[in-house]
Parts: structure tokens; C-alpha cells; sequence
């Protein structure tokens, strides 16, 4: 398919919103739930078209219900949080505030020896490979049983994201690495978006002990707050018929501005093999520089959309394409 195609490639048919729309033709079975959805949230647009923040102006009110304001009032009111160990309660409290939970010791290194020696072994078997920036590769749960079960579907961590969100989460994308993603500072809605805003969460995953030469991801607690930043917002370079070739770059720096702004305070996640950081759609995060040749910052990331919500992909105008079962 076209979307595996453009994992490696980089050229100018990237930038045509013609291609996208053709790889909805080939997959219009996966977007046939997008006709309900679009009609329940009043967006006029065919399934197979580009679609984008600027098809909704005025924004659906159902946000997740931690984004509320009264949402600290409802979170100690709910009987699931009163039932939670005081541990797990401060926790929640801290996704509320800073926009980001930390899980310790979820895995045992048996499990995550046993996920890395499967990344391997998909490599070398051609089965999997990395994308176009050389450090990600996408989906291996499609491919390995242990993933898909024991990391990517956990039910326990299933269940707590559905928690986070108000609304059953489905599991959408993974993304392994070997080494750090030395990706300046970004939000996952911009990549990954929602209509109503916000109905996105992700986990990343320590297969290894993370050391601060070695690239460790980083994130700006409290920044989920700030407003989201479409391809409205900044000069993306997009028209009607190609998204704009530096569209990115444009965006990383219109971030970059925003830090600096508001003086965010930058944070280091020094993960021990084991531990799961959950974060809100709009945290801002990256990776940071790698200092040691050779250093490896072996990970897991997978992302997760709300059911009963509109999917795209903001920086490529296209849906999302949510696999039958997921």
C-alpha cells in the first residue's frame, strides 16, 4: 500500500494531497466508519478527501474530561480514582496538572530482553524496517505476537488510558526504537489528531536502562496546556492541492517560539528498563541530542485514539486508517 511506501520515501509525491486521497480509495473499507462520525459531528466532507483543523472552526465541547475545568473536582469525586492506591492516585493527579504519568517497573526484564530480541529478529529477517528518518520502526505488533498482546494491548494499561480519556481507547500505532529519535521538541496532535481535540494518549516504553548521553526522550511539564497548534497556526506552506515541503521544519520552529515564550521548564525521562511514561495528546516532547557514539535508547511507543471520535492526521490532511479489530 501507498502508506508503506511513504514510511521510506521522501520525495515530492509526498507532498501531494492527490496521492493521500488515492491511498483512501484503496483503503475505503478501514474509513467507512468515518461516514457516521462525520455526520455526528456536522462535518460536510466526502471520506476519501484531505481533511484538516480547518474543517471544523468551531470545535465540538465533549474534550476528555480531564481537560475540563472543573476536572481536579470531578477526579477525586470518581468512585474508580477513590478505589485506586494512593500511589496510583498521586499519579493521576500529576497527568492532570504536568500532563504526563510515570509507571515503574511494568515489566520485568524478561519481557523487555524478549521484546528487543524480537525487534531484532524482525529486522533480520526483512520483516521489519525503519522508516524514511532511519530511527522508527512502525507497527512491529503486526508481526509479533508478544508485542501486540503483552505490550501494545496490556489490559491494564488499556484499561487506565481509557480511564485518562472517558472513553474506551483504541490501540492505532506503535513506533520501536534502537536508538534515541533526536526529534526537536513537537505535540502528537499535530500528527495524530482528533476531532474533539485531545482524544488522543500514548505510552513509551524503557527496553533498557535510558542514560542522559544517550538521547533520553524529553517533555515540558504543563505545556498540554497551552492551545493546540495546527497548520493553521503557523505558515505551513500548504495549499489546496500539496502540503507545504518544510511544513515541519515551519512547525518544530513555531514550537521552539512557543518555549521560549512561555519559558517552559525542559525535563529529562531517565527511564529504568521497565517503566511506562503515559503522556496527554498535546504534551511537548522529543528526543534529545545523542553525546556517546554508538549509544542505544531501546523503546517502545504506541498510540492510542478514543473510540467515537473523528482521526486525522493534521500535517498530512489525510484520516486516519484504523484497522477492523483495533
Amino acid at each position: 500500500m501507498l502508506q508503506r511506501f511513504f514510511q521510506k520515501y521522501t520525495g515530492f509525491l509526498r507532498s501531494l494531497k492527490a496521492v493521500y486521497v488515492l491511498n483512501n480509495l484503496l483503503n475505503i473499507k478501514r474509513l467507512l466508519r468515518n461516514r457516521a462520525l462525520y455526520r455526528q459531528y456536522g462535518l460536510q466532507k466526502n471520506i476519501l478527501s484531505p481533511i484538516g483543523s480547518a474543517d471544523f472552526p468551531q470545535h465540538h465541547p465533549d474534550i476528555p474530561w480531564l481537560d475540563r475545568p472543573d476536572a481536579a473536582a470531578q477526579l477525586e469525586k470518581h468512585p474508580e480514582f477513590q478505589a485506586m492506591n494512593a500511589g496510583m492516585q498521586e499519579q493521576i493527579r500529576r497527568f492532570l496538572t504536568d500532563g504526563y504519568l510515570i509507571l515503574q517497573n511494568v515489566y520485568a526484564e524478561a519481557d523487555t530482553t524478549a521484546l528487543n530480541a524480537e525487534v531484532d529478529r524482525l529486522l533480520g529477517a526483512g520483516q521489519a524496517g525503519f522508516n524514511y528518518t532511519g530511527r522508527k520502526i512502525f507497527n512491529i505488533q503486526e508481526k509479533s505476537r508478544l508485542a501486540d498482546t503483552h505490550f501494545f494491548r496490556h489490559p491494564e494499561i488499556v484499561k487506565l488510558l481509557s480511564f485518562l480519556l472517558g472513553k474506551p481507547v483504541i490501540p492505532f500505532q506503535s513506533l520501536s526504537f534502537i536508538q534515541g529519535s533526536e526529534q526537536r521538541a513537537h505535540s502528537d496532535s499535530i500528527h495524530m489528531t482528533t476531532e474533539p481535540p485531545g482524544y488522543l494518549i500514548a505510552t513509551w516504553t524503557a527496553l533498557e536502562d535510558c542514560t542522559e548521553d544517550a538521547g533520553p526522550l524529553f517533555y515540558y511539564p504543563g505545556s498540554h496546556r497551552l492551545p493546540y497548534v495546527m497548520s493553521t497556526d503557523y505558515d505551513s506552506g500548504n495549499t489546496r492541492y500539496t502540503i507545504g515541503n518544510n511544513s515541519n521544519r515551519r512547525y518544530e520552529d513555531k514550537i521552539e517560539s512557543l518555549i521560549r515564550e512561555h519559558n517552559l521548564e525542559k525535563k529529562l525521562f531517565l527511564a529504568k528498563r521497565g517503566d511506562v511514561l503515559i503522556w496527554h495528546a498535546n504534551l511537548l516532547h522529543g528526543g534529545n541530542a545523542i553525546t556517546r557514539p554508538g549509544a542505544t535508547r531501546r523503546s517502545f511507543v504506541c498510540h492510542y485514539f478514543a473510540e467515537g471520535v473523528i482521526c486525522y492526521h493534521e500535517m498530512s490532511q489525510r484520516p486516519a486508517l484504523i484497522s477492523e479489530g483495533r
